[in-house]
């Protein structure tokens, strides 16, 4: 039988060993998660979709600039795609995403467009992925798309009854200022010149889609002044499938980027949709004239 001092060394021994493999698998976590591969965001931009003058609706502008706004975000990938032409990879460059925002023509519509296209869009937010839109992004003209874009983002500009207004001057309002993508953004002291859609179609708290917001299951963020209808133009959606989308339905004039509130909303909010923390204070949205330049008409 051992002796009582043997017991005891063995025991040192038994506590000593497990200390160290405790240690190892600590340090094999942490490096597993220092190595772990960056969080990838797909921007998804088309050419200007010519019903349009020159500064309106320049979608793939406006991705590069929501590239150059998280460029310093550690561990995030930023790959910017053009969606023109019948984007046959789209679907395998949406399978290697966790996020994707989109300022696209008509955006609901070419969801629907391609069957393969909007599974791939389903998959992402199935495994939790981060789903963005941007102005005509949220839109269709007809009613088939709206269901399908709804239960992805929350909320779309669809339909023909669908309502929207070229404002020269509007004083949008901040909702639910405790949301973490509204950190830093301070009330519009100066009315902005904006086309915002309005008196969307919104995910119901009960699975279908509804106009009400008192039934609406999306969170708004930003408000317009409209009587008898909805005036949310920005909200934030927590889906029932764990992932996370918004939205946003202005930026008809790229010369809008210039609004660090706007810039500030976009960026958050793509973060949010990632699934990261944002700065008490707000993100830093810094762009000089040369990021807001277009290019020359060729």
């Amino acid at each position: 039988m051992p002796t009582k001092s043997r017991l005891i060394t063995m025991f040192l021994l038994t506590s000593i060993a497990w200390l160290a493999t405790s240690q190892i698998n600590r340090s094999l976590a942490d490096d597993a998660a220092n190595n772990a591969r960056p969080q990838r965001l797909l921007l998804i931009g088309q050419g200007p979709d010519g019903s349009h003058k020159p500064t309106t609706h320049e979608y793939f502008a406006g991705v590069n600039l929501v590239a150059r706004l998280l460029r310093g975000q550690p561990k995030l990938e930023l790959v910017a795609v053009s969606a023109d032409g019948e984007w046959r990879d789209g679907p395998q460059l949406l399978e290697r995403a966790d996020a994707a925002v989109m300022f696209v023509s008509e955006g609901a519509k070419w969801l629907s467009a391609d069957a393969a296209r909007l599974a791939a869009f389903r998959d992402l937010a199935k495994r939790g992925g981060g789903l963005g839109v941007l102005h005509w992004g949220t839109g269709t003209k007809t009613a088939e798309p709206i269901a399908p874009f709804v239960q992805l983002f929350g909320a779309c500009h669809g339909g023909p009854d669908r309502k929207f207004k070229d404002f020269d001057q509007v004083l949008p309002q901040w909702t639910n200022t405790e949301h973490p993508i509204l950190r830093g953004l301070k009330p519009f002291t100066s009315p902005v010149k904006e086309e915002f859609y309005f008196a969307l179609k919104q995910a119901s708290k009960t699975g279908g889609v509804t106009l009400a917001d008192s039934e609406s299951a999306i969170t708004p963020l930003l408000r317009i002044p409209a009587e008898d209808v909805s005036g949310t133009v920005a909200w934030c959606w927590e889906r029932p499938d764990q992932g996370r989308s918004f939205g946003f339905t202005g930026l008809h004039f790229h010369n809008n980027w210039k609004h660090e509130s706007y810039r500030r909303l976009i960026a958050q909010a793509t973060l949010w949709t990632l699934k990261r923390g944002v700065p008490a204070t707000g993100l830093d949205v810094p762009v000089t004239d040369q990021d807001l330049a277009l290019p020359e008409p060729k």
